[in-house]
């Protein structure tokens, strides 16, 4: 499973043997079941994950109880409440299994010092925040300008292996319609 891993940093920066193993010695791995929380709305959070295999939604509850989706992590991909991971606070949002899942977690100290014996990693967290920032602020332009069915186009071609896998009520509440308006929109 880490092999996963060294390909993923390898994308963005080079990596010797001795500095991978020395990587892979701050982090952990962890399965979870469908439906398993990693996080807990309230909880403090211990951990960023990286995503080997399964499916996550990170999710809000607001005062009502409604759940909105604000993102699903799929293979690849980093999640975690990160307010509260960097801060040391307690989580505003849930972390939540939608497939088995298997992940390699990394604890807010062990982030820390991996980036002071191992500099360069500093570049990759870098560049992965960086494309993560950008994503959330086009999802929001994206609530905010364009229509529905603007928006179910753009996660259908950014992302078409979400729609096999993630059932059309989670897709709507992630596109901010309702079940049946998505129903209109795929036929």
């Amino acid at each position: 499973m880490y092999h996963e891993l060294k390909r993923h940093i390898e994308e963005v920066i080079p990596l010797t043997d001795d500095e991978f193993s020395l990587i892979i010695a701050h982090f952990t791995t962890q399965k979870f079941k469908k439906n398993e929380f990693l996080i807990r709305q309230d909880e403090r959070v211990k951990h960023t994950y990286f995503v080997i295999s399964g499916l996550l939604k990170l999710i809000y509850h607001d005062m009502s109880g409604k759940e909105h989706i604000l993102s699903f992590a799929m293979e690849d991909w980093w999640e975690t409440d990160y307010y509260a991971f960097y801060s040391a606070s307690r989580a505003t949002m849930s972390l939540q299994c939608l497939e088995n899942t298997e992940v390699l977690c990394i604890t807010f100290e062990d982030f820390r010092r991996l980036c002071e014996t191992l500099p360069k990693i500093v570049s990759f967290f870098l560049q992965k925040a960086t494309s993560g920032h950008i994503a959330s602020q086009q999802r929001i332009l994206s609530l905010l300008s364009s229509s529905a069915k603007e928006r179910y186009e753009q996660l259908l071609h950014r992302y078409p292996s979400l729609f096999q896998r993630v059932p059309k009520k989670l897709l709507a509440s992630y596109l901010g319609v309702s079940r049946e308006r998505l129903s209109r929109l795929t036929t």
